[in-house]
């Protein structure tokens, strides 16, 4: 009998692990991940940008957990000896409408406790010569690394605090019992007292085997990238984005320096054939009839039908996603555009059809469930993690609980 199962090897799945067992250092907690390795989905397939908390809605969980996270997350990276580089956020305003729309991010940076800067015109050619624009807003916290190194430290750090990592195992049924949960693999039947699931692109699914009908579901949305050629490596001195449209739920094509120094223009956002379709042409019949007939994910399309249909003709031809960078960057050109890995986005979408904005989770007497974790979630999970594990102080009434040994049920069993 195991106290903890946590399913999903992602960055939250990771982070919460590792911090559980700080907090119980003598539980038996397990993660379960059908994956062979860590990291092989959202969290592999992302810019690698620590952002800083510009966009999101003031006193919101994405608000706090983003600034929270970008410290933590250098804090740890530091900790660990995992390079990152703080090179700072340029948002560029190229229009009159741009540069109205970001006086409106300045008062949400500052409602969110940022520090930013204003940069005129010619501040902004003196920073970045290759990029044009009327002003912008300089935030020179975010920075950039490789999530995929953060979370594979933060298993290394869970299994020597004596945690347990199983690979290729995926779940397939879970069956909630007054007294445990049994998770069933393709493998075998385990039995723990608690359950954490952290399951990202599959979240709506896990919560219906726990027997739950949630009233949102998981619509895939594909954010295609391509790569610059070597020459344009230095094209940028920081991560360059545009000045979001309010009515768009994306953010927005940008420039983005990776930690392995090379640079990547994009993501669009495109509907998803498959929940994990990275390719344009993986496909799903389970898949996209469950996006298809779900009424909120069609109202969703419906409401956002040009902007989408402009979305996939930018994916497939290169020009009409070339014109949006062009705005800050007309130097770039077709031949610049060169392939790189797109990544999925699950985005929990209600079923009145409204995309959900925030964090979600949902809990049962013996489970806690991360169902919406997009975007900043790779930044955010160090204090999504840390509030997974005070959401399970609750559920076990332990309230006494640090980061030495603890005073909960679970202890008081195995120490007897």
């Amino acid at each position: 009998m195991h106290d903890f199962v946590i399913i999903g090897g992602g960055i939250v799945g990771m982070s919460t692990a590792m911090q559980l067992i700080q907090v119980y250092p003598d539980a038996r907690i397990l993660l379960l991940e059908k994956e062979s390795g860590p990291a092989q989905h959202q969290t592999g397939h992302n810019s690698g940008v620590i952002h800083a908390g510009v966009y999101y809605t003031p006193g919101s969980l994405k608000a706090r957990f983003c600034l929270e996270g970008n410290r933590a997350t250098k804090a740890f990276c530091q900790e660990q000896g995992i390079r990152f580089d703080e090179c700072g956020k340029l948002l560029v305003a190229t229009n009159d409408l741009e540069m109205a729309r970001m006086k409106a991010l300045w008062e949400r940076t500052a409602a969110n406790g940022l520090e930013r800067h204003w940069v005129s015109a010619a501040e902004l050619r003196e920073r970045e010569p290759n990029i044009v624009g009327e002003g912008g807003i300089f935030v020179p916290s975010s920075a950039i690394v490789n999530y995929a190194e953060v979370t594979a430290a933060m298993g290394r750090a869970f299994i020597a605090a004596g945690g347990e990592i199983r690979f290729n195992s995926e779940v397939v049924c879970l069956e909630e019992r007054a007294s445990e949960v049994v998770i069933r693999t393709r493998q075998d039947e385990i039995q723990s007292r608690y359950l954490i699931t952290c399951s990202g692109l599959m979240a709506d699914r896990v919560v219906r085997m726990l027997g739950l009908t949630p009233d949102f579901v998981i619509c895939p949305f594909r954010g295609e990238y391509y790569l610059l050629p070597q020459q344009h490596n230095q094209i940028v001195n920081h991560l360059i984005y545009p000045i979001p449209d309010p009515a768009m739920p994306f953010l927005g094509v940008h420039l983005t320096r990776m930690i392995d120094g090379s640079v990547t223009v994009g993501p669009n956002a495109v509907l998803a054939l498959k929940r994990e379709g990275y390719r344009k042409r993986d496909v799903s019949g389970r898949d996209l009839w469950e996006t298809l007939t779900c009424p909120g994910v069609l109202k969703v399309l419906a409401k956002n039908l040009r902007p989408g249909l402009i979305e996939m003709k930018n994916s497939l031809f290169k020009g009409g996603y070339l014109k949006q960078v062009q705005k800050y960057c007309p130097s770039l050109t077709t031949e610049d555009l060169k392939p790189y890995p797109a990544g999925v986005r699950a985005q929990a979408v209600s079923r009145q059809g409204k995309l959900i904005d925030d964090f979600l989770f949902v809990k049962t007497p013996r489970s806690i469930n991360v169902c919406n974790a997009p975007s900043p979630a790779a930044t955010s999970a160090i204090p999504i993690g840390g509030h997974i594990v005070d959401q399970v102080r609750t559920l076990l009434g332990d309230r006494d609980a640090d980061s030495g040994r603890s005073k909960s049920p679970v202890n008081q069993r195995v120490h007897g």
